[in-house]
């Protein structure tokens, strides 16, 4: 039996843009999703139970013929993801270790929401990877493991994913990601992250096919998409000179374009609006959009406590950097 843990993150810059070769620069944040992987030498099924990775959680055996799926409270393409997700990692570490006829016990429990812009599936596919491979007696560097679960949501996000979130869980702290140029940030100050969450989820290949149509119909989507780009190359700089206003401030002009693009929802927009009018350096969404999570950046405790008085938050949390990227755990 053995037990990975990787972190979930939050995006200062770039999300969606990354897509398109724009740069982006995700942080690694301290929620964690934890797998626990066993294998099976009787039969070749995949049995999985999840833990706290929605609000229920769910159980579910499937492989072979089974056609099952889990009756839990969340929108179905979630659910089948997810699957997809922890099969994928399954047999990428099957993979790594040459072999095949072998089936695994996994358990998941997470605290970071699926579907909430938080990296939930980047961070089950890194971590499940590292715990299933190292079960079978196979240690992956963290670039190399970054890759094989960059390969599985590629997979799962029908090609429309990006290096990013799976880089970012890999290595811990904050990265910069621009096509297949990976690389850590070094020296990046303190970051004072508080989280609102809306209780919502968005559906990540949705929302990238609509910021690509949108691209294909107006020339004025893909300067957009440019622009987010720009913005990125300015925030590394603001990064690099310890400069949080400003930092703060493109943060802004970043969630302007997110919704410019359609991928906001007028949750995530009004916990935006109150992370702003209680002083916070910025604000945004972070992931997909269309629901779940924003991340602002604030020193004092005002953002923290005008998030919990939200209409529409459900949940809001301080976040601190995760410089820890996936790890063995006991």
């Amino acid at each position: 039996m053995t037990t990975s843990s990787a972190p979930g993150k939050v995006y200062l810059f770039g999300e969606h843009a990354v897509v398109y070769g724009e740069p982006a620069v995700p942080c690694a944040i301290e929620r964690r999703a934890r797998v626990t992987v066993e294998a099976r030498h009787t039969d070749e099924r995949l049995r999985v139970q999840a833990n706290d990775l929605t609000l229920d959680g769910f159980t579910v055996t499937w492989g072979g013929e089974t056609e099952d799926r889990p009756d839990v409270d969340v929108p179905t393409p979630l659910v089948e993801a997810a699957m997809g997700y922890i099969d994928g990692a399954i047999e990428q570490a099957k993979d790594a270790a040459e072999v095949s006829d072998i089936g695994f016990d996994v358990t998941i429990e997470s605290d970071i929401p699926l579907g909430a812009g938080l990296g939930s599936s980047a961070a089950v596919v890194v971590a499940t990877i590292d715990a299933a491979s190292r079960e079978l007696g196979v240690d992956l560097d963290s670039e190399v493991l970054a890759d094989r679960a960059y390969q599985v949501e590629h997979e799962v996000q029908d090609g429309e994913a990006s290096r990013a979130d799976t880089f970012c869980s890999a290595m811990g702290g904050a990265v910069r990601v621009q096509g297949d140029d990976c690389r850590r940030l070094r020296d990046v100050p303190n970051l004072p992250f508080v989280v609102g969450y809306d209780g919502g989820t968005g559906d990540t290949g949705e929302l990238v096919a609509g910021v690509r149509a949108l691209k294909e119909e107006y020339e004025f989507a893909d300067d957009t998409v440019e622009a987010i780009g720009d913005i990125v190359r300015n925030g590394e700089a603001a990064l690099e000179a310890g400069n949080l206003e400003e930092v703060g401030r493109l943060m802004d002009f970043n969630h302007g374009l997110l919704s410019a693009l359609g991928v906001s929802a007028r949750s995530l927009d009004t916990m935006v609006w109150a992370a702003r009018e209680a002083d916070a350096l910025g604000a945004k969404l972070t992931g997909a959009g269309g629901g779940g999570c924003i991340v602002a950046l604030d020193r004092t405790e005002q953002t923290h406590t005008a998030l919990e008085y939200t209409p529409g938050c459900e949940e809001a949390f301080r976040a601190d950097l995760d410089t820890d990227g996936v790890r063995p755990e006991e």
